[in-house]
């Protein structure tokens, strides 16, 4: 019998599930072992604080080029998702790339 697809499996969540922190700190790690070459090398830490909640990712040294990207422009996409992200949530992120 075939499963039923009208239903979010536990992993996805549902139209109404609140979204929190550790969703967003596993959506930066997604995003940042899409563009590494090692994937494996890759460490998402949220760090709660006074101003709001600090995510340090942390690559491989040799993946922290295409992590920041040409003149920063992926730093800068990948903190704006974070931001719009934020907005929904009422929280502020912040995302600092560490070696």
């Amino acid at each position: 019998m075939a499963a039923d697809s009208s239903q979010p499996s536990p992993n996805q969540g549902g139209p109404g599930t609140p979204i929190v922190a550790g969703d967003i700190r596993k959506l930066v790690e997604v995003m940042a072992k899409a563009l590494v070459d090692e994937p494996g090398q890759v460490c998402v830490e949220g760090i709660e604080g006074d101003q709001g909640t600090v995510l340090e990712l942390r690559v491989a040294p040799g993946d922290l080029g295409r992590v920041i990207g040409r003149q920063g422009r992926m730093a800068r996409s990948l903190r704006a998702i974070l931001g719009a992200a934020g907005i929904k949530l009422h929280k502020r992120f912040t995302l600092e790339i560490l070696e």
